[in-house]
């Protein structure tokens, strides 16, 4: 269950964050991302100040430090219980300390406690962090700066004292965070940068050299730290393989990780167009929708009309209706609780597709808090389906609290089944989205700022129907003398276009212009497939450590699942592996925390220090008011927030708000006629659809054509001819679709099409609809 605190009003109590500023380099796909948070106690006492805030999930903080007066303290990493009795231990003795600490239930969360800050002092944290740049379906490389910390629901029973491993979350409105933000960011690349993209407004790309290789952005003047700060980087010809081999450091001892020098190759599998062209036509399908209390919030802050929960039922429209026939599906859904259509998955057909649909229209946010857990071991527990792979779609706003329990059951899981996950909104955990693919061996996607579900949801439909490559095994070619260790768990999916990465530690001397060789074997739909990349052992320069702390990371996580796959039984010192590593390389981990101490002189504090929580900004409108409800999301929490400026921010029971329901989409109206064989038939619905009377339609039918055959070739028609823009959302059910035409071997085709064109004012060819 979640431990709130109350909010603190700005009149009695001031926070003593005033300021953030973040520095981003970015180098092809790895960000170091510098964060300094400036703090000045306007207090009459000492003061502890305690700020939870949310980082990507698989990023690795490498350095934390505090500037105070003149006085520069650097943070070392140490066992997390001796880190915080250093800690307690130092405001004691009236010393400074300031304690950084990753949350226990989620690795997307972090506490920092600022210890002793005097009256009228004022103090500057500096954090470190790299990361990996996750590639996106239209090939751009994202990069998240999380402003909202959404309350996370931490199930009872599940361990932990609350969403943040025992640390307190304070939610104000984002109007009233009162701090401000500066960002800055420095993008270089081998290739040139094409453009960057973001939700926020930005200054103009400028770039510093002529071959667009390097180039500087920063956020536009006015920003409010109302959302979070996300980046879209695209490269021309972004899918080139790459190696960079870094040195390993003087002063760490060789043989170690940090010694020796480690590589990282990148690798992007191409696939024989002739496998990709074609489509699975079956599988298991199961979908699990998110509908706790939070989903009811806007999908982002300019159309307030559409909710999180109003595109997800619009995106299982589309989803169902793409579906090929022979197939099997299911739709979980959960909150406090879970509720399935089916009690299990069904044959797809007109009437299962048709009673799911019925069942999808009436699903609203009114499923109280975010237990994703119960479920996902439901869905594991029903036999898998002979020679029907499942594909496992999971759509989340993300606030869940007992992350790595979720995702050490996907990855228990994993042989059984592929996972799709999707982060809906602002505040989604990049720990929880991306762990559920990676785990589940599928595909991450998060829809956030003014991004469309549907387009997004279909390309991951897109990988599912690929063939699941088999057989992965990965083998490297090095000069005499040297060794590899490969730090990076086996590669479980392949997918065309999508990166993977692997981390190695190279032991031993390498000669001079010596070259080393990474192949990677796979079988796809039967035919044993190979990639192979070639790269140079001479050390990269300029890198400084990045790559060790990367790899570094990629071990901790492993380490630190395996340690809790095996808890209770003996596990050869794997707690003890993890913190040895993370001391090492400097890197943080659940077991260990980075502490600060000023070691000058200072008198023992008399009395208790005076601890401030500082808010998070959590942003939740609907109809342009702030909306009454639990930011816990359920509806057995009890709340402790206050009031603030006279605005109850929290109900008490979640409330289900229905806004007034817009127009529906035409292209919507279009597809949610089609029928489950791709077929569509001829009535009244459909000509409205059209934009035709059904006079109209009839009298542009030729004679021998058949009615089915006649209404679909104009479905197919409109949406080549209107929705063009909008073609990744219908591309596959009009595949279907074309494919029922071929099945139905209809005469005078061609002049259908032609009668087609004329009624709806279009110039189709028939090759052009897929016929």
């Amino acid at each position: 269950m979640v431990n709130c605190c109350g909010l603190i009003t700005a009149n009695k109590d001031p926070v003593p964050l005033k300021s953030i500023e973040v520095e981003l380099e970015v180098r092809d796909h790895v960000a170091t991302v510098v964060s300094t948070l400036n703090y000045e106690n306007k207090e009459d006492k000492p003061l502890e100040a305690v700020f939870v805030f949310p980082l990507p999930g698989d990023a690795a903080v490498c350095h934390f430090s505090a500037q105070i007066g003149q006085t520069q303290i650097v943070a070392e990493v140490k066992e997390k219980q001796k880190a915080r009795e250093e800690y307690d231990d130092a405001l004691s003795s009236g010393q400074q300390a300031f304690l950084l600490e990753e949350s226990e239930q989620s690795p997307d969360i972090f506490s920092l406690s600022v210890g002793s800050l005097p009256p009228g002092e004022s103090a500057s944290i500096r954090l470190d962090y790299v990361t990996e740049l996750a590639v996106q379906a239209d090939d751009g490389l994202r990069f998240c700066l999380p402003a909202v910390l959404n309350p996370r629901y931490q199930p009872l029973g599940s361990g932990g004292s609350g969403g943040s491993g025992g640390v307190q979350v304070t939610s104000v409105p984002a109007s009233l965070v009162p701090y401000s933000l500066s960002f800055s960011a420095r993008v270089s690349s081998p290739r040139p940068i094409s453009k960057v993209e973001s939700s926020c407004s930005l200054d103009p790309l400028q770039y510093l050299n002529s071959d667009q290789t390097q180039a500087t952005i920063k956020l536009a003047a006015g920003h409010k730290f109302d959302r979070d700060v996300e980046l879209l980087i695209y490269y021309k010809d972004a899918h080139q393989p790459t190696a960079v081999v870094e040195a390993g450091q003087a002063s760490a001892e060789p043989g170690s990780l940090m010694g020796d020098p480690v590589v990282m190759v990148s690798l992007y599998p191409e696939f024989p167009q002739s496998v990709m062209s074609s489509v699975a036509s079956c599988g298991e399908f199961v979908f699990l929708l998110d509908r706790s209390g939070s989903m009811g919030c806007p999908i982002n802050n300019s159309k307030q009309q559409e909710t999180r929960i109003s595109s997800a039922r619009d995106t299982l429209l589309l989803l169902l209706k793409s579906l090929p026939m022979g197939c099997y599906f299911n739709i979980y859904s959960f909150g406090s609780s879970y509720e399935h259509i089916f009690p299990k998955s069904v044959e797809y057909s007109q009437q299962t597709m048709e009673e799911a649909l019925k069942k999808v229209g009436e699903m609203g946010a009114n499923l109280g808090g975010t237990e994703i857990l119960s479920p996902l071991q439901h869905i594991y527990s029903q036999s898998c389906i002979p020679s029907q792979p499942r594909q496992l779609f999971v759509f989340t706003d993300g606030e869940v609290g007992n992350t790595k329990q979720v995702l050490d059951l996907v990855k228990k899981n994993s042989g059984s089944h592929r996972c799709f996950s999707f982060g809906i909104g602002e505040g989604s955990s990049s720990a929880l989205i991306n762990g559920l693919a990676k785990e589940g061996g599928g595909h991450a996607q998060f829809i956030t700022g003014t991004d469309r579900m549907q387009p997004k949801v279909m390309q991951s439909l897109r990988f599912a129907l690929q063939p699941a490559v088999v057989d992965i095994s990965v083998t490297w070619d090095l000069p005499k003398g040297v060794s590899v260790t490969v730090l990076s768990p086996p590669i479980t999916a392949l997918f065309q276009g999508q990166r993977s990465l692997i981390y190695a530690q190279l032991t031993g001397q390498s000669p001079k212009a010596a070259e080393g060789c990474v192949t990677v074997k796979y079988s796809l739909a039967g035919h044993p497939s190979q990639n192979q990349l070639r790269f140079s052992l001479k050390p990269a320069e300029d890198t400084g450590s990045t790559v060790h702390r990367l790899g570094a990371r990629t071990l901790i996580r492993s380490l630190e699942m395996e340690e809790r796959e095996r808890r209770g039984q003996p596990d050869g010192g794997l707690k003890e592996k993890v913190v040895q590593l993370s001391v090492q390389s400097g890197v943080s981990s659940s077991f260990t925390a980075f502490i600060a101490v000023n070691k000058a002189d200072g008198e023992a504090i008399q009395g208790p220090l005076v601890r401030r929580n500082i808010p998070i900004s959590r942003m939740c409108i609907v109809k342009g008011k702030r909306r009454k409800r639990n930011l816990c999301d359920g509806p057995e929490m009890k709340m402790a927030f206050g009031v603030l400026r006279g605005l109850d921010l929290c109900g008490g029971a979640p409330t289900t708000v229905i806004p007034k329901q817009p127009p529906r989409d035409p292209l919507l109206q279009l597809v949610s006629l089609q029928q489950a064989s791709g077929c569509w038939l001829l009535d009244p619905a459909l000509s409205a659809a059209l934009g035709k009377t059904s006079e109209e339609v009839d009298k542009s039918k030729p004679a021998p054509v058949n009615s089915d055959v006649w209404a679909t070739v104009l479905a197919l028609i409109w949406l080549h001819g209107f929705k063009k823009d909008a073609k990744e959302e219908w591309e596959l059910l009009a595949m279907k679709a074309a494919s029922w035409l071929r099945s139905q071997n209809a005469p005078c085709l061609t002049e259908c099409v032609e009668a087609g064109n004329a009624l709806l004012g279009c110039s189709m060819q028939k090759d052009v609809l897929g016929l």
